[in-house]
């Protein structure tokens, strides 16, 4: 019976670890099918000046709850010119499935300034109580662009059945996923430890950092 458990207290982190690397890819691949169209897409200027970028592949509804999403994604924010490794945080609860639709939805968000980078350090952090939060712009507009990154502090954006847009993820909530996050590091890591640098990024972030520096003009990962 023993040797049954420590084979499961080895299997069950190995699992783990394998759900982060996939889901870095499939941020990766997301930000990468939302850029494809310059047209209908995150604007780059904004990708440039962005503090933190969060993206969600696959939200999904939490049960029988009306309007409510949960899912998990991967954070980074900028270090001196490159991106920090990355984190798992989950997002969950609020209005976000009324404002995104049914079904699995890709989301992002951008963090534009210190104030909201530093929110998203606290255990938890409820979007637009506590620091302001639009729905971003969408394409070339640069006009629109100014004034999202001079007004607000979270800019959100979602993708469903193909359809992209701006969306404001009023309500929902934010949080690091300390499971996954020991995971992926070996120990357990706080989110200070992480985003600013104090933890070196796994090989597998490496196609997450491309995909950035495509549309953001950063280095890699350190």
């Amino acid at each position: 019976m023993r040797t049954g458990l420590l084979a499961l207290l080895t299997v069950v982190p190995l699992l783990a670890q394998g759900d982060n690397d996939k889901r870095i890819q499939e941020s990766a691949k997301v930000l990468d099918e939302i850029m494809a169209a310059p047209d209908n897409s995150i604007p780059q200027g904004l990708l440039q000046k962005a503090h933190c970028v969060g993206i969600v592949p696959n939200l999904k509804r939490a049960g029988f709850i009306v309007g409510a999403k949960y899912g998990k994604g991967m954070l980074v924010c900028r270090r001196n010119g490159s991106w920090s490794a990355p984190e798992t945080i989950r997002i969950e609860g609020g209005s976000v499935g009324l404002q995104i639709g049914a079904g699995e939805t890709d989301v992002v968000f951008l963090v534009m300034n210190a104030a909201g980078e530093s929110n998203l350090l606290k255990d938890k952090f409820t979007l637009g109580a506590e620091g302001a939060v639009m729905a971003g712009p969408v394409g070339r507009s640069a006009d629109a662009q100014t004034d999202a990154a001079m007004r607000a502090e979270v800019l959100g954006y979602s993708r469903s059945r193909g359809v992209f847009a701006g969306v404001a993820l009023n309500g929902a909530t934010l949080r690091p996923d300390s499971g996954d996050n020991r995971a992926l590091y070996g120990r357990d890591v706080t989110p200070q430890e992480i985003l600013h640098g104090d933890v070196k990024a796994p090989a597998s972030a490496q196609p997450l950092y491309d995909a950035l520096n495509r549309y953001s003009g950063n280095r890699t990962g350190d």
